[in-house]
């Protein structure tokens, strides 16, 4: 029984066992900061959201163990180009609905009735999968470093501007992550310095210019402005202690070092977002600040672990979907906590795989599918290399152009 399960669980352990333990404490806190929201959506039902947690965490389970027990990694390579355009075609259909004025809300999320998602999500990880395919093939041809450039800041400011108009925080850290990953790829530093000084320049623009026209300015013109100013000069509604930002730090306070105790959190009610952007404080508060500081250790395991993954593969693609997909991960997790402790400013991004979840949380399980695949496969190859008898193959790598 043991041997069949080490089986099935394939790929790092050490990343299997962070998972198992987010997960434990995702239902924990889950519970915990949904009661408000169960009293006002679920008609009091306070397992409603937990057994909902536990659903979305075993399909998710389910979806990684499907992509590494199943989905050889070159098949992220092959889709990388159609996923990207597909994910492309999803964010101007959703802006066109929102901008009809037939979807409400954020515009951030595509109903089709049977489901509903965020496109953001697909095309996350789609940038990320061309991006390892384009710096991929640079590695090995030794392409020119500015094609190489021009073709991942082509989809990337495609991709980062459609999502720019609904959702900034996620445009930010998508584009980060790309950045971080053309670094790591040697793209020549002038041509990232040059892409990082131009989004300074548009922010600063956006926020001289919400402030000189204010009519004229777009909605998330306003809203960009407002959260750097909160952020700067604080927040004027502070005083009367009614910001999820002030709650969130309550939160914190109140928890001390050793915390409040499990569901003891009396924050939670008043948070609007206790479940998703602020669960950080939300754990701070009922189990501490040493709590705390291991489930920010649990993460920088992970991020060491899919390093570790990253120097042990021996093809350029896999490497550096690997790197990218850990970045962005890791990013997510670093906002997410330091938005709850106010070190950043105001921004909705959820803790990955903790945070209440949905469909976000299947797309986060593909993420951690495609790593633990590439980790299965390093073990896989290693095992090869130590067989006796060697057999000579024509190298076939895993970037293939239409």
């Amino acid at each position: 029984m043991g041997l069949a399960i080490q089986r099935l669980f394939r790929g790092d352990r050490v990343i299997w066992t962070v998972l198992l333990l987010l997960s434990l404490l995702s239902l924990l806190i889950v519970y915990s900061s949904t009661g408000a929201l169960a009293y006002r959506v679920a008609s009091g039902n306070t397992f409603y959201y937990l057994v909902r947690q536990m659903f979305f965490l075993g399909a998710g389970f389910a979806l990684i163990l499907f992509m590494v027990n199943v989905v050889p990694v070159k098949i992220y390579s092959m889709a990388a180009n159609s996923l990207v355009y597909f994910s492309i075609a999803l964010l101007v259909l959703t802006l066109s609905l929102k901008i009809a004025g037939i979807i409400d809300g954020s515009g951030r999320t595509l109903d089709l009735g049977f489901v509903s998602f965020q496109p953001a999500e697909v095309a996350k990880i789609s940038l990320i999968l061309l991006s390892a395919k384009i710096l991929a093939k640079k590695r090995k041809t030794r392409n020119d470093d500015k094609k190489t450039f021009k073709r991942i800041i082509f989809f990337t400011l495609i991709i980062c501007g459609l999502i720019f108009m609904v959702d900034f925080s996620t445009s930010a850290l998508l584009f980060s992550t790309i950045m971080t990953m053309m670094f790591i790829g040697r793209i020549p530093f002038k041509y990232l310095l040059l892409v990082v000084a131009s989004g300074a320049a548009l922010i600063a623009m956006i926020y001289f210019f919400t402030d000189r026209y204010p009519e004229q300015s777009p909605e998330k013109f306003h809203t960009i402005k407002g959260r750097i100013d909160r952020f700067i000069y604080g927040d004027p509604n502070s005083g009367n202690l009614v910001t999820q930002a002030d709650y969130s730090k309550l939160a914190i306070y109140k928890g001390g070092i050793l915390g409040k105790g499990p569901g003891s959190s009396e924050v939670s009610n008043y948070i609007a977002a206790a479940y998703s952007d602020y669960i950080f404080a939300i754990i701070v508060e009922e189990y501490g600040l040493l709590f705390g500081a291991g489930v920010l250790f649990l993460y920088l395991i992970f991020f060491f672990r899919g390093a570790l993954i990253v120097r042990k593969s021996t093809r350029t693609f896999p490497a550096f979907l690997v790197t990218g997909l850990t970045l962005i991960l890791i990013f997510q997790a670093m906002i997410n906590i330091g938005v709850s402790s106010g070190l950043l400013p105001v921004t909705g991004q959820p803790l990955p795989w903790v945070s209440l979840g949905g469909t976000s949380l299947l797309f986060t399980s593909i993420a951690f599918g495609c790593i633990l695949s590439v980790s299965h496969q390093n073990q896989v190859n290693r095992k090869i290399q130590k067989q006796p008898i060697q057999v000579n193959a024509p190298d076939e790598d895993y970037e293939m152009e239409k």
